[in-house]
């Protein structure tokens, strides 16, 4: 059983290895899960067995396991999904991740997903302890301690996330660059495309993706797939952006401001002060 388990994550690794190289990732990156992936399959002791006694830090103690393949094998283990790979095969489908959490139904799990850009049970505990989950209508005490509670036990915790630092964070002005990336490499017809499961009935393969990186944070951007975007006809203005970093994965929403002196400019969204100083003094 350790065997197969070993190597079904390693085949994960792997399938994450040959996408990014398809969509032209960086090679660096491509190597990066490749050798991951051939230390999980000659790991003589079972991955589960060293997440459960030794953490985290127990993963990333292995040969050639940085702390963000890390992440991804203990998302594996605990939950037996990669969020990454169904990412990049056009699969993912975050609002059911979410609405596996008890108290979340499907009405919180689009607000958690479109309004504060939740995808991950990481992203989902992080907001549960910082405020922004108990500031969502609807989520009194007793309910986000049960969230908080399922959560923790999920991810096997021993203590509460960290936010980033203002130095870990990127930029406004490093978000917006890569926005213009992806839209000009979009236009210009450079970028592979996905076919993504959710709202693709014709299974047409429309997706842009970019992988580009930027010192040490590597980024995966696509424009947004969600209900509320099909809904408001944003599927080629909403930009979602995975930054993959030394502190775990964060993901940025960039749209056209609507209202206000920013209306027309591109934003990110829950950064708008940031992004007011970005276009100063155009904007005042």
């Amino acid at each position: 059983m350790t065997e197969v388990h070993n190597a079904r994550i390693a085949g994960r690794l792997d399938e994450v290895a040959a996408l990014l190289e398809e969509q032209h990732a960086n090679p660096y990156r491509v190597q990066a899960y490749r050798r991951a992936a051939e230390t999980l399959r000659f790991l003589e002791r079972p991955v589960a067995e060293i997440l459960e006694s030794e953490g985290l830090e127990g993963l990333i103690r292995l040969p050639a396991i940085g702390e963000s393949i890390a992440r991804s094998v203990r998302a594996m283990v605990l939950t037996g999904r990669l969020p990454m790979l169904e990412r990049l095969r056009g699969e993912s489908d975050p609002e059911a991740l979410l609405r596996s959490i008890p108290g979340i139904g499907r009405k919180t799990a689009e607000l958690l997903h479109d309004e504060l850009g939740i995808e991950s049970l990481e992203e989902l505990e992080l907001a549960a302890f910082d405020g922004r989950l108990h500031d969502l209508a609807g989520v009194g005490d007793k309910r986000l301690e049960g969230i908080r509670d399922t959560v923790t036990a999920r991810l096997g915790r021993v203590r509460m996330p960290r936010r980033l630092t203002p130095s870990e964070e990127p930029s406004a002005a490093e978000l917006l660059e890569i926005d213009r990336e992806y839209h000009d490499q979009a236009r210009a017809g450079r970028l592979r495309t996905i076919a993504p499961r959710r709202f693709n009935p014709g299974g047409e393969a429309w997706l842009p993706v970019l992988h580009t990186h930027r010192g040490e944070r590597h980024y995966t951007v696509l424009f947004s797939n969600t209900a509320r975007a099909h809904e408001l006809g944003k599927t080629r203005d909403w930009v979602v952006i995975y930054c993959d970093s030394g502190g775990g994965e964060r993901q940025y929403t960039v749209i056209t401001s609507q209202w206000g002196a920013l209306k027309g400019r591109r934003i990110v969204r829950g950064r708008e002060a940031e992004c007011r100083q970005y276009y100063w003094p155009e904007v005042v």
